[in-house]
């Protein structure tokens, strides 16, 4: 067993990682390479195992596989005894668990929850614990949580595996804390101009007679309809050059 810590290991940032995901009694040891994977998604790097069925789980082929790509959150995880040990240093417990029927602490959901908790003053050491595969939380773990957190779910179906948990609610906790930024990229290439849009729809124009689509005699609005669906596409020149090759090979074959 490796001795717990109080202090967070670094984050994706270098700065320090302010969550703990705490795994009880884990049995399945893919769990735990999808729950490192999960954690490391969202830019979490604090796992700690509680009890696992498997003293070696975090060296097994099945969990490093899973991890894929996230086996130092592996190499960094910490094995204990018990969960006063996996909570130590940390100052705002959430159980993945219902509440006990007769008495335990209030429940939260991610959305709501979360955020609240987030714009708390001081920040806390927030440590999300969950129970294991087959039988949840005890109650005397739930107990020791300051809350519970109910993912909403269909309630006709509401079973999530353990590492879908895991990414649901680091998911919710990384975008509570503040998302990381999406790259967005917008291609660099201009829209066409009116006078080619209009040399296209005149292209258009005579290839349709060709065909025989359009009766210039009775031409009705077709011509009109069609630049109302041109400007609507906001096409690019290459766009208006593919069109009037189609337009051309019309016309050649004619």
């Amino acid at each position: 067993m490796q001795a717990s810590s109080p202090h967070a290991p670094l984050g994706h940032s270098g700065q320090r990682d302010p969550t703990r995901f705490i795994l009880i009694g884990t049995s399945h040891p893919g769990n735990v390479g999808a729950t490192a994977r999960a954690m490391k998604v969202m830019g979490f790097s604090d796992l700690v195992l509680v009890r696992p069925r498997f003293a070696d789980v975090l060296i097994q082929e099945e969990a490093v596989a899973m991890a894929s790509g996230a086996a130092d959150i592996l190499v960094r995880a910490r094995v204990v005894d018990s969960l006063a040990e996996a909570l130590e240093g940390i100052s705002y417990a959430i159980g993945t668990a219902m509440t006990p029927r007769d008495f335990g602490p209030p429940t939260i959901t991610p959305r709501e929850g979360l955020t609240k908790l987030a714009a708390a003053t001081p920040m806390h050491r927030v440590g999300f614990v969950f129970g294991s595969e087959r039988y949840g939380m005890a109650n005397e773990d739930v107990y020791r949580c300051n809350a519970v957190i109910s993912i909403p779910t269909n309630p006709d179906y509401g079973s999530l595996n353990l590492s879908q948990a895991v990414q649901v609610l680091a998911y919710e906790w990384r975008q509570a804390l503040g998302s990381f930024a999406v790259e967005a990229r917008t291609p660099d290439v201009a829209l066409a101009s009116g006078d080619a849009v209009q040399g296209a729809l005149a292209h258009w124009e005579q290839a349709l007679i060709k065909l025989g689509f359009l009766d210039p005699a009775a031409p009705k609005k077709l011509m009109p309809r069609l630049n109302q669906l041109i400007n609507r596409a906001e096409l690019r020149q290459e766009e208006i050059h593919i069109l009037r090759g189609i337009a051309k090979a019309i016309i050649d074959k004619s």
